[in-house]
């Protein structure tokens, strides 16, 4: 995904693979773009506000099309449904499995992991698109406070 698209790029995106521009698929992108991360229960949450008979299928759709069409680009952040987002990935996502929070690091530092796939597997690493399951500094130290002495 290269820049962050408006209304008029989805119109020619769109326009140039023999689709329309629709009311939904402006309002989803709106949401998206408005929301940053989000899943798409939240965006359809945001969409319903102005829009109350655009229902979850709807949405999913959409995204589903959008995601194709490169306009957006999904993230599994754990067991749940998946982020949508418009911002270009060029971050790692480090979820918290016990407080559910999520920090965002460079990909760089998964270059020597990158290296070793590429060298050792022939395999070119998308960290763009990753989410790393672990726990965070925060409840690490919660633990080692509730560990007995």
């Amino acid at each position: 995904m290269d820049t962050v698209a408006g209304p008029k790029a989805l119109r020619k995106t769109l326009h140039d693979r023999g689709m329309r521009m629709t009311p939904q698929r402006q309002l989803v992108l709106d949401a998206v773009r408005e929301l940053g991360h989000a899943t798409p229960e939240q965006i359809c949450k945001h969409v319903q506000r102005t829009a109350p008979t655009v229902n979850i299928t709807t949405i999913y759709r959409t995204l589903d099309l959008l995601d194709r069409l490169g306009m957006v680009r999904h993230t599994h952040l754990g067991h749940g449904a998946p982020n949508y987002s418009m911002d270009p990935h060029d971050h790692v996502h480090l979820v918290c499995h016990r407080c559910g929070r999520v920090e965002e690091v460079p990909c760089e530092l998964l270059s020597p992991l990158g290296g070793t796939l590429a060298a050792e597997h022939g395999f070119e690493l998308d960290a763009s698109h990753l989410a790393l399951s672990g726990t965070c500094r925060d409840c690490l130290a919660r633990s080692a406070d509730e560990e007995p002495e």
